[in-house]
């Protein structure tokens, strides 16, 4: 396996492969620092590291990528991914391809592309019987719906699959007597020390104090005093609005016009409907012809009334009084008027009464997809940037989201985002310390604030969950690591299986992936009872569709009418055969047994292992 990149996900996904999977990695770095390195298992075969400023064919060479079974490409950059992926493709066709790309539109036609590619370097090759395969994903997009379950409490964490929702939600302890009910079922048991102020957040290091993924029956029943995570739910999921059509549809009056220059206009106009009733009143002139001399008189282009009852010249200085007051409002309206449209392109400032929001710290890559998906859920967000040339700002701009710049870390910046009035803090800044810094501070304003914080390093966010629950009890705090969270996705489908998602339980991941029962014996033959494994892996849904008419993507399928191919109501009797292609929630080292050779991962006779 070789791994390419320029940043902490490239040595996250190498760990992955080296510790769940025993896969030997070759590492491709711009630069090899001593800090960087990770932590090397007894069993485990060390990565070898090569140093290139760049993916070029000379450095993928050098690296292996001709003779490799799988690339992972993970640069920042999608140019830097996209033509090195031309340059692996045509070192080597037959190459597994995993290719970083944050441009969801040019993803789409990446596999193609690729295709194309190893076609041109075997003009023999069949299209069908080509072994080359290629999957673009986004860590942005593999991160944001955890991120964005993190900050709501009754928004659960969503993975697409066949056009549908899968909800995992995660519900509170049960009290005592009280059975917990499992929905669809149960995915995970939360950490025994979610209610210990001196406990540390659950990951793979917490033992049997941690949260248990994919328990059995008899672990569900007897978890009183621990909150689950179940799969509630199923839902048809509808179209992505366009971020335009997220977009305000118009300028609100009262943005055009500020509430006192409303309130002046509204008196002007009593008055005048007062002087009209009055002239009808005070003289023989009927409703209509009474509103025509008050306006008259109003803009003085009337007659002076010197020939008329005193009543009337009364009157008609009342209406040249009340018009001298319309002058400089007319000029206030028009002024506040073109100052609000040549500002209609420019960033919203927050709004004095906004409560309830959530404060949003960084518009980088991963900060704009949850902005996005905030957005989509119709959740009222603030944003808090330093850079005005941030990746998100445009969509910020789009949306209408109201958006602060400046430096989290200065006094005012999070008071002017209103974070003292907020539900929720997302801190997802790419600077750990500025995470946490700007999360104490806004603990300063609001103590019971709900914060979701990015952090990168395990025992740093372990310490920093302990400190902030012993200082604030009642508040709930969350690490989340954007790596920790696409990484395993990413292992996943260099080892050939179609990763749908993950979902995040804790510091720990739970991946929902596509395979075909052929060549697994812990599967082939078996019950869905009988498959189950605890702790490890689960049978959840059932492709119908037949062999040749099974869509090779079930995470961005798009449908016919309301036609669906995965029946998610299985019967625990139900067996499953060799030509079945299920969908598994499965943890880490759960896929890995699954992926393993027959020989090493179970006792049943050797099978020829099939492509999913």
């Amino acid at each position: 396996m070789v791994v390419c990149g320029d940043d902490g996900l490239a040595r996250r996904l190498a760990a992955e492969l080296r510790e769940v999977y025993r896969q030997r990695v070759v590492l491709l770095v711009p630069a090899v620092e001593a800090d960087d390195q990770v932590a090397e298992p007894g069993d485990v075969q060390p990565a070898r590291e090569t140093v290139a400023p760049a993916p070029t064919r000379e450095a993928l060479l050098r690296a292996g990528a001709d003779r490799a079974a799988a690339l992972a490409l993970l640069y920042e950059d999608d140019e830097t991914n996209l033509r090195a992926a031309l340059a692996a493709r045509r070192l080597n066709p037959r190459l597994r391809l995993v290719v970083r790309m944050y441009n969801r539109k040019l993803g789409h036609h990446l596999e193609e592309l690729l295709d194309q590619a190893a076609l041109v370097a075997m003009p023999g090759a069949d299209r069908a019987a080509l072994e080359a395969s290629t999957t673009v994903l986004s860590d942005a997009d593999t991160a944001a719906p955890a991120l964005v379950a993190t900050a709501l409490t009754d928004t659960n964490k969503v993975v697409q699959a066949d056009g549908l929702l899968l909800r995992a939600a995660e519900r509170p302890a049960s009290g005592r007597g009280e059975v917990p009910d499992p929905g669809l079922c149960t995915l995970a048991l939360l950490s025994s020390t979610t209610a210990d102020p001196a406990g540390s957040e659950g990951s793979d290091a917490s033992g049997a104090q941690g949260p248990e993924l994919l328990p059995d029956d008899r672990a569900v029943r007897g978890s009183a005093g621990r909150g689950t995570v179940v799969l509630e739910a199923l839902r048809r999921a509808g179209p992505v609005l366009p971020p335009r059509r997220l977009a305000r549809r118009g300028v609100p009056l009262g943005e055009v016009f500020s509430a006192r220059l409303r309130w002046s206009l509204a008196g002007i106009v009593a008055a005048v409907l007062a002087l009209t009733a009055t002239t009808a009143a005070l003289t023989d002139a009927d409703p209509v012809h009474a509103a025509y001399l008050t306006l008259l008189d109003l803009f003085s282009i009337n007659d002076p009334a010197l020939e008329e009852s005193p009543a009337r010249q009364v009157l008609q200085l009342l209406s040249g009084l009340v018009g001298l007051a319309l002058l400089p409002l007319l000029v206030a309206g028009a002024l506040e008027a073109l100052g609000t449209f040549r500002t209609t392109g420019a960033l919203r400032r927050p709004p004095r009464g906004l409560s309830g929001h959530i404060v949003l710290l960084g518009l980088g890559k991963i900060g704009a997809r949850v902005l996005a998906r905030l957005r989509e859920l119709d959740i009222p967000v603030v944003c808090v940037e330093q850079d005005p040339d941030a990746r998100g700002i445009p969509l910020a701009r789009d949306l209408g989201v109201p958006v602060v710049l400046g430096d989290v870390t200065e006094d005012g910046v999070l008071a002017a985002a209103r974070v003292h009035r907020a539900d929720a803090l997302l801190a997802l800044t790419s600077s750990d310390t500025t995470n946490l810094e700007a999360t104490l501070a806004a603990r300063t304003l609001k103590n019971d604030l709900r914060v979701a914080l990015r952090l990168y390093d395990d025992d740093f966010a372990t310490a920093v969950y302990r400190t902030l629950r012993s200082a604030h009890p009642d508040a709930v705090t969350r690490s989340r690591s954007v790596t920790h969270l696409a990484a395993p996705a990413f292992a996943g489908a260099m080892m050939g299986r179609q990763i749908l998602g993950a979902i995040s339980v804790e510091r720990k991941v739970l991946l929902f992936a596509a395979l075909l029962v052929a060549g697994h014996p812990q599967l082939e033959g078996r019950t869905v009872a009988e498959s189950f494994r605890p702790g490890a892996w689960r049978v959840l849904a059932l492709d119908t569709a037949g062999p040749d008419s099974r869509s090779p993507d079930l995470a961005n399928t798009a449908h016919d009418g309301d036609h669906q191919s995965l029946l998610w109501d299985l019967h625990p009797g139900h067996v499953l055969h060799p030509q079945d292609r299920v969908v598994i929630a499965a943890t880490r080292r759960g896929l890995a047994e699954l992926l393993a050779p027959p020989s090493t991962s179970s006792s049943s006779p050797s099978r020829t292992p099939a492509r999913s």
